[in-house]
């Protein structure tokens, strides 16, 4: 039988061994190897766990069958940690690493940034006791260790999909899960909050925020160390610093080179060959000399201080955080050490520890990809080669890239902006062919939106990527910034609608209604890849307000495109009829379009005729398109992927002060349901939010009449 994961492990004698005081080892104990793991080992062979004897790390050998994780087997809540030696707690580490690359090359998901923080999670919940203590983790994509240890390895099997496991950390789904996330830079703030509370209430428990690097460039992790220097409540921060300050998918090529001043402040504390010095000094002395070191360690601690103080950590001091670091993230002894004596500390105030850690850290595919594998779907363990399904289509995101080009080449003032988010928002292919005019802010949606508005006050014309569900993040600076001045900001909103596995975090709802309420923008969605294209064109060509338009994640339908993948401008405010029919109109806006056409085909099998229309914008709308359809219609439905208060309510508003709904018009609007729907499979969202073709065509059939073919539908 193949051997996966093999992890090189002593036995329980050699264990022992170990642990004597003697600080050589017993040469009879080199012998003793072997363990034969029952876990999950129904054939009864041996799994082999062997180890490094040179370092004391563990090697790991993947291979695509379970792997051998005793130890791990025996942790299913933190609270079996808490008993383990130094040496458990690396193996801990070992089998927890193992395990993670097993699960998420059966479902797909985060793979890097949870390897990343391994040791981290392991010294964590040895050191605090969750859920009394409040472990915070900054976006969420790095807690599937956290996950495992906290009673819900027997369910990683769901992670992210229908009715399993979310994505991030999520508070209705783990007591242990204190905070939920998906978005960046919220760690601090939600911390000391509960800090603050804590401290009202009179408890005494701990409260831990991580937060990455990247997470570190958003405002909103200043503001709240700022305020947490002031208010001085117990706080830790852990700065988990792997060097990436935007995803690793920023550009074609892997990271993007920093884009801050905290950037480099941290890239000179790492590289300070002087600190690192007198750090394995501090170890050496305090290791003979023993506990009663505090006028020793005090000497220590300031001048390590006065030695990087011109580098960084007065960064964090100004702002009132005790700067502890920089810290191998990945040596679990130390994590632990640190971690008990902050703990231990009566009154430390709030307190920054700088831990540097590697994305993929011990998983070698992952360590030499040049995305690190942050995102993947399933892939062989032996190999990462990931098992990508084969489209004939390209993504959204790919079409708008290729046409932004398009439009670039032509046009020398257009230029991009991304929040750290070139992977996503394809900005990366735009990075490669004009990387003067191409500019990655880091996690700053505010800034990038008052950025773009600054580049348009001058007679560029920016095209700022963001999110749909990122660019509520920035929503003042679009009203006060962008439309207010009417200056031609154009916004292009990646992950309209549902995301799928990615959750409601992510989900896309609210921009039509946030977009469409401003006066001055021009609001437009495509109802296929082909017709993206033209908008992207479209946009390019408004220079005297701003404008935006929205599209899905995932893949074209396959539509013609454009010769060269160069859009033509659309005339502003005018749809389109796709279908013509009779009695029903059905009004789409969006990619929900193409829902709208499978239901008109549904309704045709039952001789019933439908006009299908693609609305385009939202604002301005095409009224004399609404008021043809209905005009000839009984009844008119309007559907959209988006919270109630958008196209349907803007159509709806239109017919009321027309006076049309005063006549014998149905109409009937057609939304997300006013909740969150959680992550699954998109047609399974889809149908839980009521928009698939079968119920917009059993809306139809109930309408015409005839409800118990409705409920055939339905």
């Amino acid at each position: 039988m193949a051997v996966s994961g093999t992890l090189i492990r002593p036995n329980q004698y050699f264990s022992s061994c170990v642990n004597t005081p003697s600080p050589r080892f017993n040469p009879s104990c080199r012998k003793q190897f072997c363990l034969k793991a029952s876990a999950g080992n129904t054939d009864g062979e041996e799994r082999k766990l062997t180890r490094k004897e040179k370092d004391g790390g563990w090697k790991i050998e993947y291979t695509a069958e379970k792997p051998a994780t005793p130890l791990l087997d025996t942790i299913n809540y933190p609270a079996h940690m808490k008993n383990l030696s130094t040496q458990d707690l690396k193996q801990l580490a070992a089998e927890l690493r193992m395990d993670i690359v097993h699960s998420v090359s059966q479902t797909g998901g985060h793979l890097s940034s949870s390897l990343g923080v391994v040791e981290l999670s392991v010294a964590l919940h040895h050191v605090f006791s969750t859920p009394d203590d409040k472990i915070i983790w900054d976006v969420g994509h790095q807690a599937y260790p956290h996950k495992i240890l906290t009673g819900r390895r027997s369910k990683m099997h769901t992670m992210r999909k229908t009715s399993g496991l979310a994505g991030f950390p999520k508070r209705d789904e783990s007591v242990h899960d204190a905070f939920g996330v998906g978005h960046s830079s919220t760690s601090i703030s939600a911390g000391l909050g509960m800090a603050v509370a804590r401290d009202l209430l009179g408890k005494n428990n701990n409260i831990i925020s991580v937060i990455g690097d990247g997470a570190m460039t958003a405002g909103q992790a200043y503001e709240a160390m700022n305020n947490a220097g002031y208010l001085d409540s117990n706080l830790i921060v852990i700065l988990n610093d792997n060097k990436q300050v935007s995803l690793p998918t920023a550009t074609l090529d892997g990271p993007a080179t920093p884009v801050g001043a905290l950037s480099s402040a941290l890239t000179k504390l790492q590289a300070s060959t002087q600190f690192r010095k007198l750090l394995e000094a501090a170890k050496s002395i305090t290791k003979q000399i023993g506990g009663q070191t505090h006028e020793v360690a005090a000497k220590v601690d300031e001048y390590a201080r006065g030695m990087i103080s011109a580098s960084g950590s007065t960064l964090f001091e100004e702002l009132g955080l005790y700067y502890i670091g920089p810290v191998d993230g990945h040596n679990v002894e130390d994590l632990v050490n640190i971690l008990q004596r902050v703990k231990a500390m009566p009154a430390p105030g709030p307190v920054l520890i700088h831990i540097m850690t590697e994305k993929g850290k011990g998983y070698p595919p992952a360590e030499a990809a040049a995305d690190r594998m942050h995102g993947v779907v399933k892939f062989d363990p032996p190999t990462g080669k990931q098992f990508k399904t084969k489209s004939p289509t390209l993504s959204y995101t790919q079409y708008f890239a290729e046409s932004l080009i398009k439009e670039a080449e032509t046009d020398e003032k257009i230029v991009a902006i991304h929040a750290a988010m070139g992977g996503g928002t394809g900005l990366n292919y735009f990075q490669k062919k004009f990387p003067d005019r191409c500019f990655d802010v880091g996690i700053a949606e505010q800034h990038a939106v008052t950025f773009a508005a600054g580049l348009a006050a001058e007679g560029l014309k920016p095209f700022c990527a963001i999110y749909s569900s990122f660019l509520q993040r920035g929503y003042d600076q679009v009203v006060h910034d962008v439309d207010l001045q009417k200056l031609p900001v154009r916004f292009a909103m990646d992950r309209a609608g549902l995301v799928g596995a990615d959750g409601p975090t992510h989900c896309g709802a609210f921009d039509i209604t946030y977009m469409a309420c401003l006066p001055n923008m021009v609001v437009m969605a495509p109802s296929d890849e082909a017709e993206l294209m033209h908008m992207v064109a479209t946009a390019a060509v408004i220079d005297d307000r701003p404008s935006c338009f929205r599209f899905p994640r995932g893949n074209g339908i396959g539509a013609v495109l454009p010769a060269h993948n160069k859009g033509t401008a659309i005339e502003i405010g005018k749809g389109r009829i796709l279908m013509e029919g009779s009695r029903v109109a059905i009004l789409g806006y969006g990619s929900i379009v193409q829902q709208c056409v499978g239901a008109a085909n549904m309704l045709k099998t039952r001789d019933i005729s439908v006009t299908v229309a693609d609305a385009r914008f939202c604002k301005p709308l095409d009224t004399e398109l609404i008021k043809q359809l209905a005009k000839e219609h009984e009844i008119l439905i309007t559907v959209e992927e988006g919270s109630i208060g958008g196209f349907g309510s803007h159509v709806s508003h239109y017919l009321s002060l027309s006076g049309i709904l005063d006549g014998p018009l149905k109409l009937r609007a057609m939304v997300l349901p006013d909740r969150y729907i959680d992550h699954g499979a998109p047609q399974d969202q889809l149908e839980e939010a009521g928009l698939s073709s079968r119920q917009i065509s059993a809306t139809v059939l109930s309408l015409l009449g005839r409800p118990k073919e409705a409920l055939q539908f339905a």
